[in-house]
């Protein structure tokens, strides 16, 4: 019996993702009936083995996202990093691969009839901020998790996506740097601040609360019925 494309991919699987000139490793795991799919932009220092975006992913699944968790270094360039630390903040390099995953995730066969989210966490959050300005209605979500913001510079004024930033209430320098971006951003936005929780969102239930503030937003705005009630308000508007 053939197998449907969702049912292919019922487990985690290991991807190879062509991102401009080089080819990155990914997670891909796509449930059956997905509503979308959400692409992870780790912070500094991490990759796609990140516990804390793991178990984002694994809540998001749940509740019917597809996510694929990518390295967006290569082994050579992740060997440079530990030493030199400076590539994990290069910001342009880091969104050039969102958009380069994010042109594969279109082309590719079993996700490209799925709506695209950003889930960035620290300096991801940044990257996928400049990609999403730069991508405009192709990306459709972004959740930032304790984030840099600021370090997408202008590009902020350009960003399309509805965007929920998520810092933790001890997290004070963030928190600063998160008010300043919403000053900025000139889409659908919300900043919510998780009591008692620091930057990594260690604290017992901090970071389930970050899975489902953004298991809801992405609900909102990647699911089919979200596109269906925008195409009727449009017909009823025209």
């Amino acid at each position: 019996m053939k197998k449907s494309i969702s049912q292919l991919y019922d487990r985690e699987n290991i991807v190879s993702v062509t991102a401009g000139s080089v080819t990155l490793e990914g997670n891909l795991e796509i449930p059956e009936g997905a509503k979308g799919i959400v692409l992870f932009a780790h912070g500094s220092g991490s990759s796609r083995h990140s516990p804390r975006n793991r178990y984002v992913a694994e809540l998001l699944r749940a509740k019917g996202m597809a996510t694929l968790l990518i390295d967006l270094l290569t082994s050579s360039e992740e060997e440079i990093d530990r030493v030199t630390r400076h590539l994990r903040f290069d910001i342009g390099l880091l969104a050039e691969r969102l958009i380069g995953a994010t042109n594969w995730l279109e082309e590719n066969r079993a996700t490209e009839n799925l709506k695209i989210g950003y889930f960035g966490a620290s300096t991801g959050s940044a990257a996928a901020l400049l990609a999403a300005a730069e991508l405009k209605e192709a990306v459709s979500a972004i959740v930032s998790r304790g984030g840099r913001p600021d370090l997408a510079g202008t590009a902020l004024s350009r960003v399309k996506a509805p965007t929920l930033l998520i810092v933790g209430g001890n997290d004070i320098p963030v928190i600063a740097m998160n008010q300043e971006a919403m000053d900025y951003l000139h889409t659908k936005k919300q900043l919510e601040i998780i009591p008692r929780a620091g930057h990594l969102f260690e604290e017992p239930g901090a970071l389930e609360e970050v899975a489902r503030l953004a298991s809801n937003w992405f609900d909102r705005y990647l699911s089919a019925a979200d596109q269906q009630k925008q195409d009727e308000q449009t017909t009823t508007n025209t």
